[in-house]
């Protein structure tokens, strides 16, 4: 008998055996291999597509995660105020009762004017820095929110409370969410993809992970040079064929065990099997731009083969346009303290010339496509940084500090309004005194426009029904068309 067929006669027998007390002959079989009599039909298939709460304006999200926290004084939040008043001290009722950054010191706080120009842009008039060329062009079809504040001051809790709600480790984030709660209109790529550029995040692999839901909703990373998924291909000898084979029995063994068990894991394990053997077609020609007209990797400054935030953008508009329900692209690097790696002078020209060709270029081209209407992109960072320098050596190594009560986000699609402004800070740019809107505003916003109520897309653990939002958050009316 052949090895494989002598394994699956074992597993109808382990069946039989584990059920023989419960069931009785054919008819209890039969109850046994079916998944609804059973009650785990949603566990067979946990990305089926789900009813949404009320009708969504969005069916896909693009989450360009700038980790790291960009400088918003020097690129979307300009303030006369400090060019007048560059290198003074800054009065202290400004920053009375504001927690202020780690590093900052209290007894040299002047006021750091921006080292680059800004001007008004497009029909609805947006001030955007030099540093931002593409951008501008773009300014009519993109929101900015210069209101955001969050409750955090430090990388790794401010970037958690950004993606999963909580400055603590093992919540859900905002991918795992979604997917929980819509399942996936796509049959042969998971429902949440990770794309990474830059330098990497400090949350790592919990900023895209599902915490306390089942694991079959943690985002899946890709890679867009090399093989664009680690372990997916079949080893040296086996063919297709063969893997099916080898997945049967397999597959009826995990069954046994979830029938058994109940386990959501278990659950888990079936679905990565099955989505493993389908992406091993479906992901070499998704992840292939080099088949994109060349006028578009133009217009994304694309490089195939390489691994870049242009590629990445690329990507996930040939990602969303397959279905897939969430692209988290995360590019680091925007940590301008000032000095070595952190210059400012330096590194944030460089941060803004690797993303703002493709971030630009993915409005457009979603918009030409007429994706954007039901594909909602979010921009931004985990936090701000603040109108003061902080002291280096000489003004060409100065930086600026970690800043949470003011920092700008810019949205565009997915029913969010175009070629707006909302909220407003001081005249210095360290708090907010407009619209002010919370990180658990715009996650709540962002479910929204998906058409789920954030304060009913909940989890039991531990006794505890769970959300996204926390126990916070309302949606930002002020952001929607």
């Amino acid at each position: 008998m052949d090895p494989l067929d002598e394994l699956k006669e074992l597993t109808r027998r382990y069946f039989l055996a584990r059920s023989g007390a419960a069931v009785i002959g054919t008819v209890g079989l039969a109850m046994l291999l079916n998944d609804q009599a059973l009650g785990v039909e949603d566990r067979k298939d946990p990305f089926a597509p789900k009813k949404p709460h009320f009708k969504p304006r969005a069916k896909s999200v693009i989450f360009l995660n700038m980790t790291g926290a960009p400088s918003q004084p020097d690129l979307f939040d300009f303030k006369p105020e400090l060019q007048k008043l560059d290198g003074q001290r800054i009065p202290d009722s400004a920053v009375e009762g504001l927690r202020l950054g780690p590093f900052t010191n209290k007894d040299s706080m002047t006021m750091f004017a921006s080292p680059w120009s800004f001007k008004q842009y497009g029909q609805s008039g947006m001030t955007i820095s030099e540093l931002m060329p593409n951008l501008t062009e773009i300014v009519d079809d993109v929101t900015f929110i210069r209101s955001m504040h969050t409750n955090e001051i430090n990388h790794v809790p401010a970037q958690l409370l950004l993606s999963t709600g909580s400055p603590r480790v093992g919540r859900p984030t905002m991918g795992s969410w979604v997917t929980y709660g819509l399942g996936s209109v796509c049959e042969d790529l998971p429902g949440f993809i990770v794309l990474t550029s830059g330098k990497s995040g400090r949350c790592g692999t919990t900023c895209w992970g599902s915490g306390f839901l089942p694991s079959v909703y943690q985002g899946v990373p890709f890679r867009s040079s090399g093989e664009p998924v680690l372990y997916l291909n079949n080893p040296p000898g086996m063919d297709p064929e063969l893997r099916r084979k080898t997945l049967e029995p397999i597959k009826e063994i995990n069954h046994g065990s979830l029938a058994d068990l109940g386990d959501p894991e278990i659950a888990t394990r079936i679905e990565a099997y099955e989505m493993a053997y389908k992406m091993q077609t479906s992901v070499p020609d998704t992840m292939d731009i080099s088949k994109e007209p060349k006028h578009i990797q133009e217009m994304y400054g694309t490089e195939p083969g390489k691994s870049s935030f242009s590629n990445n953008c690329l990507l996930a508009r040939r990602l969303v346009e397959r279905g897939v329900r969430f692209v988290q692209i995360d590019h680091g690097g925007w940590d301008h303290h000032g000095g070595g790696d952190q210059n400012l002078m330096s590194g944030l020209p460089q941060r803004c010339k690797e993303v703002d060709q493709g971030s630009a270029a993915l409005i457009k081209d979603l918009k030409q496509r007429g994706m954007l209407d039901d594909t909602l992109v979010i921009w931004g960072g985990e936090f701000g940084r603040q109108p003061m320098a902080q002291v280096k050596p000489t003004k060409e190594d100065a930086g600026r500090d970690h800043l949470r009560t003011a920092f700008t986000i810019w949205v565009a699609g997915g029913g969010m309004k175009r070629g707006a402004v909302v909220g407003k800070t001081d005249e210095f740019g360290l708090t907010t005194v407009e619209s002010p809107i919370h990180v658990h505003d715009l996650q709540a916003t962002i479910l929204h426009c998906l058409g789920i109520d954030h304060t009913r897309l909940t989890y039991r653990f531990q006794g505890r029904d769970f959300r996204l939002t926390d126990v916070e958050g309302v949606v930002a009316e002020e952001l929607l068309a």
